[in-house]
């Protein structure tokens, strides 16, 4: 074996200790992406220590066959598993999802096949003299990894999407590379850097994770603030306007019915917003209950506030205690963010006191 591959295993492990405390420590991560990116880190280390074994293994005496074959087995058919733990860590709800359900049910089928196929070497084969060599059904392999690589993908794309993410194009560039490296790999079996390859691309998985969540609200999953005023020093929206939101005598849920349902009502008029103009715009959380929406044309805020004004009504029907909220709006004319959301806060305002003078 060249001395180079224990090089790169050392650092690989390396690289994915320190990234296992890092995820340890954080304060970011709840306890189930936590254990979702500990088990991929742990994976990637053991299969790539497994590799250095199968190779170390590979064509001594025939005492070490057993070792070979069962290196190889665990190396193959645990490496779908690294995608499923990452598609973990995106939901931070502790239920698993039917999608994730299937995926684990394929794995467990997939592990049960590869070790049916042992004894005829479909897959892999290791010869009474113990040597390793590839099976006449070695895409069975192929298949289940880039498989497990593209639900990786899709569902990293949805997520990335219903968070709003504005770096979900990143995704593509990520798959390619691991689609290149895999498929280099396979043409040149000796070269041996597929596992460095995938400890670089878990790392670039956690950054771009750690982003997208970052300028998350944790309550409602909307944009945060910090999002917000960042986005404003950048607007170009020549058609653009400004929608805040303030929830109508919301200090009174608190009082009556506690903080509890308080919090469930920000989240369920946080989903209607989104509901509502996510397709056109960016949805944040401003403040305690104040929300606005970046839309990026005009146009389409009639048709997004009667879609919003529906879904609550709906909401309303389920939750007789969900406030009403009001609205305002301002074109984004100048680049003058402070002076857009103070006309925009002027006309939300008349709003409330339109709707209060309806009511008396």
């Amino acid at each position: 074996m060249n001395g180079y591959f224990y090089v790169l295993t050392s650092i690989d492990i390396f690289v994915l200790g320190f990234m296992c405390v890092l995820t340890k420590l954080s304060e970011s991560l709840n306890q189930k992406q936590k254990r979702g990116f500990l088990f991929a880190f742990g994976l990637i280390a053991f299969i790539s220590l497994l590799e250095v074994v199968t190779l170390k293994v590979d064509g001594l005496p025939i005492k070490y066959r057993w070792l070979n074959i069962i290196s190889n087995y665990l190396g193959f058919g645990l490496t779908p598993s690294v995608c499923i733990c990452l598609v973990y860590v995106l939901d931070k709800k502790t239920k698993l999802k039917w999608e994730l359900k299937i995926a684990i049910l394929c794995e467990i089928i997939y592990l049960l096949i590869l070790g049916f196929s042992i004894p005829f070497g479909w897959v892999f084969s290791v010869s009474q003299s113990n040597i390793y060599s590839r099976g006449p059904y070695f895409f069975i392999y192929i298949f289940a990894y880039f498989l497990s690589i593209l639900y990786l993908s899709l569902s990293t794309i949805i997520v990335s999407k219903q968070f709003q993410n504005r770096s979900k194009a990143l995704v593509y560039p990520l798959v390619i590379f691991l689609g290149a490296e895999t498929i280099i790999q396979i043409i040149v079996p000796d070269l041996h850097v597929s596992w460095m390859c995938v400890t670089l691309l878990s790392v670039l998985y956690f950054i771009y994770c750690s982003e997208m969540w970052h300028q998350l609200d944790a309550l409602t999953g909307l944009l945060n603030q910090n999002s917000f005023l960042n986005r404003s020093e950048e607007l170009h929206y020549t058609n653009g306007m400004l929608i805040v939101f303030d929830v109508d005598d919301f200090k009174h849920v608190n009082d009556v019915y506690g903080h509890v349902k308080g919090d469930l009502c920000l989240s369920v008029i946080a989903n209607c917003i989104k509901g509502a103009y996510a397709q056109y715009g960016y949805c944040y959380r401003i403040g305690g209950d104040e929300f606005c929406v970046l839309l990026k044309n005009n146009r389409n805020e009639d048709a997004c506030s009667l879609k919003f004004e529906h879904l609550m009504e709906v909401k309303r029907r389920k939750l007789a205690y969900l406030p009403k909220v009001s609205y305002g709006s301002a074109l984004l004319l100048t680049g003058d963010i402070v002076s857009v959301k103070d006309l925009a806060d002027q006309n939300m305002y008349m709003h409330k006191h339109h709707k209060k003078e309806k009511e008396q």
